[in-house]
């Protein structure tokens, strides 16, 4: 491994000379020296192109082509900040992330100018990457050499956009030094080397791709493999194209890879590592069982203000030991949660007291977020970081993520985390995806609505639900949707907010339990005023209870 530097200029310079492959997509190659190459002349272009007193800030609006990470590069050269503009945002939502960021260019290609149509772009210079201008206007640059001397560590380098679930997207920051000690991190603790191939399947406007995958493959010189978009049925045949070695993941990614038909060849793979958020324990051990490739779940606030360092020795579905300063906190008393208390099978039991918010209280790398004081504020309260993250402690330090402060749910005066409620419905045997989210209780509080992929059968749900020893009487689903498909975001992500927005009233058949009510049964439009009305008793006769209206609790 190249010896440590303190600025993603320094590591692009560093690729000069190289004759390895260094980008690869579909049919294309380019070595680490047609890399750094590239950079410099598209670095010499945005010093010409960006106006002396603006903001030296530039917008990609592209897939994942060798464009992306060439203009990333460029950026770190020239001192600039890159914006990953998202293409699944549209009009006025889509104008205002660029101009929010002040971007006074923006890099896109042909299939992307549609969304452009009739936007307010006043001031931003447009470069369409696929086109002949764009090549001629590179070729009066095609001398220039990678000068890494423009940057510091300090230097704003990505403005990247985080959950836009509660208000418009907040754009945080990251500078060149965070950047490449992440990348140098992450390097350190996977022991990535130059000989490894980073495959790319995340899109790169999004903090995951460019921190965890792109990031690590500059420290050490490796091979990157791009996938302009994520495709589950694409996954296996790039990574054996590319001889990848390396991924990263989020949201449900890793379900769709495992909801492909499987073949006696799966596990004949180059892969040794996946690394990402999200994927759940139980479809981690079945990636590994499949595909022979371990999966470590990891944990790093999108701003940087908190992380959780895995370790050999982590208990399934924990991220990691709690690092000094990292605490638990309950978000009303300020208090720190107990550890949490789990049975023989390792379901919590105590969730209601043992979740709480994530804070650092600890040193913190938040570097703030774009022209958003108030935001920030809200980050920085009471001496440390809050990150709008749940989770508990078990009592060894071993931290396990609970989902977000937003999934939060309040039922007959407890409180309830969305994530824990997933996990324990994602056993349901006909489940392949599931959400959890709150609808209105008409007294006071929330009632537990899920959405459900998959197969549903009202009876075998509720004798499941009575199974579950870790299920709170608090927990059972009051609704359930049952979906083709879920909603999801361009990251896999799915559109929790849009679920919850539509509630009952929405176009998929929704099952329901009523006031005293045994089982499920579909939820018609007389039913609706019934369904809004008190909730079901939490306590009721033991021959309901044997029916499964309610679940067992240990």
């Amino acid at each position: 491994m190249d010896s440590p530097v303190s600025t993603v200029a320094e590591l692009v310079a560093a690729r000069w000379g190289d004759h390895r492959p260094g980008l690869r997509c579909e049919d294309r190659t380019l070595t680490h020296h047609e890399v750094a190459a590239g950079a410099a002349a598209r670095a010499a272009l945005l010093a010409d192109l960006l106006p002396p007193t603006a903001e030296p800030h530039l917008g990609v609006l592209l897939d994942n082509t060798p464009e992306f990470p060439l203009w990333l590069a460029a950026a770190a050269l020239a001192g600039a900040a890159v914006a990953g503009v998202n293409p699944t945002r549209r009009g006025a939502e889509l104008a205002r992330d660029i101009l929010h960021t002040e971007c006074r260019v923006l890099i896109t290609e042909g299939t992307h100018l549609p969304l452009l149509e009739g936007l307010d772009l006043r001031g931003v210079r447009l470069l369409v990457t696929d086109t002949a201008e764009y090549t001629e206007l590179l070729t009066r640059y095609a001398d220039a050499r990678p000068d890494p001397s423009r940057a510091t560590p300090r230097d704003r380098f990505l403005l990247y956009f985080t959950s836009g679930s509660t208000g418009a997207p907040k754009a945080a920051l990251c500078s060149q030094g965070r950047l490449a000690a992440a990348g140098r991190s992450l390097a350190d603790q996977f022991s990535l080397s130059p000989d490894d191939v980073h495959y790319v399947c995340m899109p790169m406007f999004h903090g995951n791709a460019v921190i965890a995958d792109w990031a690590p493959a500059l420290v050490t010189g490796a091979t990157v493999a791009l996938r302009r978009r994520f495709s589950a049925s694409g996954f296996l045949p790039d990574v054996r194209r590319y001889g990848a070695t390396y991924f990263t993941y989020v949201g449900r990614a890793i379900q769709y890879v495992l909801a492909t038909a499987p073949l006696p060849d799966d596990r004949d793979n180059p892969l040794r590592l996946g690394f990402g958020t999200e994927a759940g324990a139980v479809d981690a051990a079945d990636f590994e069982r499949r595909f022979g490739v371990r999966l470590v779940e990891g944990y790093g606030s999108s701003e940087g203000g908190a992380a959780i360092p895995w370790s050999p020795g982590t208990p399934p579905g924990a991220v990691g030991r709690a690092a000094p300063g990292l605490v638990v906190l309950d978000p009303e008393t300020r208090e720190e949660c107990p550890a949490g208390v789990s049975d023989g099978a390792g379901r919590l039991l105590n969730g209601g007291e043992a979740i709480g918010e994530l804070v650092n209280r600890g040193p913190s790398p938040f570097e703030g977020y774009w022209r958003n004081p108030r935001a920030e504020a809200e980050r920085r309260r009471d001496g440390g970081y809050w990150t709008g993250d749940l989770f508990y402690r078990d009592t060894d330090g071993y931290l396990y993520f609970a989902g977000r402060t937003d999934d939060r749910l309040r039922v007959d005066g407890e409180n309830l985390a969305a994530a824990m409620i997933e996990n324990i419905l994602a056993r349901y045997e006909g489940a392949e995806a599931v959400c959890v989210y709150a609808v209105p209780d008409p007294v006071t509080g929330d009632q537990v609505m899920a959405a459900l992929a998959g197969t549903f059968d009202p009876l075998s749900f509720a004798e499941f639900l009575l199974a579950q020893p870790d299920l709170g009487t608090k927990m059972a689903p009051r609704f359930v949707r049952v979906v083709e498909r879920m909603p999801v975001t361009a990251t896999h992500k799915i559109r929790r907010a849009e679920l919850r927005g539509e509630g009952l009233t929405c176009a998929d058949p929704v099952w329901w339990r009523g006031p005293g009510e045994c089982t499920y049964r579909r939820l018609t439009d007389g039913d609706l005023e019934n369904a809004e009305g008190p909730p079901a008793p939490t306590r009721g006769p033991s021959s309901v209870r044997r029916q499964g209206l309610e679940p067992r609790t240990r």
